[in-house]
């Protein structure tokens, strides 16, 4: 007599397939669903980050530098993320460990709903989201309407950096063309050849899970 297998939530076929990727592509979760172990948090505001239906929460108000315990030199971050209106975060690579100044001694990408109506008279190209903060613009058109999902894909190998949204390229850079002495004079983390991932809060509501890294 045979045995019938269970029948997996379609839910939970989709999680297997996720997992099962990831693993066979070499990715490790940084994030394991149900607490911010492996992470460390600073300049905490209002609520910081919370664990909320395997989602990290930035509830609106909370905020601070939430930072992989463990560092990176070159790698691939993969990641999934929903905006609200105004959502302003960043995303930290090859970080010091603090509170503070990441856009200058670090580096940060930003993560940000540009097309809110309330930043429409005060954004700068190297603003906009996908772009490396007051050094590079990304392209822009790919982020989907607040509320949806989005997916980015970080590369970092060497000095090349790379972004790709939604299946879009947004940005492909080699830090080496920095030529503007006010700007490598200010952003000393361009030179940095390691350091911390991280989500840099900014007191505006935001979403992420899925966040899964290969080093390179």
């Amino acid at each position: 007599m045979s045995r019938r297998m269970p029948v997996l939530p379609i839910i939970g076929l989709a999680f297997l397939a996720l997992s099962s990727c990831a693993a066979e592509q070499g990715f490790v979760s940084l994030f394991d669903g149900k607490t911010l172990n492996g992470w460390t948090l600073l300049g905490k505001t209002g609520d910081g980050y919370v664990v909320r239906d395997g989602k990290i929460v930035v509830p609106r108000g909370g905020g601070g530098n939430l930072f992989t315990e463990k560092e990176f030199t070159d790698f691939i971050l993969r990641f999934e993320f929903k905006l609200e209106d105004g959502s302003n975060n960043g995303l930290a690579f090859r970080a010091p460990l603090q509170a503070r100044n990441i856009h200058v001694e670090g580096n940060e990408i930003q993560i940000l709903d540009h097309n809110s109506e309330r930043y429409k008279d005060i954004i700068k190209p190297w603003q906009v989201h996908g772009s490396l903060y007051h050094v590079f613009p990304a392209k822009t058109g790919y982020l989907k309407k607040t509320g949806q999902w989005n997916a980015e894909e970080v590369t970092v190998v060497g000095r090349q950096v790379k972004v790709v949204l939604n299946g879009h390229n947004i940005l492909d850079v080699n830090l080496d063309d920095v030529t503007d002495p006010e700007i490598l004079k200010e952003h000393t983390g361009l030179q940095r050849e390691s350091g911390h991932l991280g989500f840099l809060g900014h007191n505006e509501p935001i979403e992420f899970r899925n966040i899964v890294v290969k080093e390179l």
